[in-house]
């Protein structure tokens, strides 16, 4: 076990939220990978998402691309808070886009739930992601 796994509490209680934490990431990681490829492949439902957006269908690999390089980050585990991170920075802008394309607007409780739930994710794995980052420093 990584000794930044127990930091701030007793051991058994950094072991417990690790295997959370960890089950929450698998769970995620498939979302997204299903999430992000069908946008990648243009599903029928993606395509008219991001037509409605009125962006343009380059927004929609951009965002494909960006889900499924974090949900392989969510299971790296030295890259899994920055995954998070940048997950949540999606879900801060799906948020933005569906409360104001027209149709859309209940959507946004399940990307500030999703959003809620990656900020969580990168919490507890904060002591990896600033393990990361002084190491890219270097």
């Amino acid at each position: 076990m990584n000794p930044s796994d127990t930091e701030g509490g007793p051991p058994q209680r950094g072991r417990t939220l690790n295997i959370i934490l960890w089950a929450v990431q698998i769970l995620l990681a498939a979302f997204f990978l299903f999430q992000g490829g069908g946008k990648l492949l243009g599903t029928e439902a993606s395509v008219r998402l991001f037509d409605d957006i009125g962006l343009g269908q380059w927004l929609r690999y951009v965002t494909g691309v960006v889900e499924v390089a974090g949900a392989v980050g969510l299971l790296i585990p030295r890259w899994s808070g920055l995954a998070a991170l940048g997950l949540l920075g999606v879900m801060v802008g799906a948020t933005a886009s569906n409360l104001i394309t027209p149709g859309y607007q209940g959507f946004a409780v399940q990307t500030i739930v999703l959003g809620v739930v990656f900020a969580l994710v990168a919490w507890g794995r904060w002591p990896r992601t600033r393990e990361l980052a002084a190491m890219l420093r270097r």
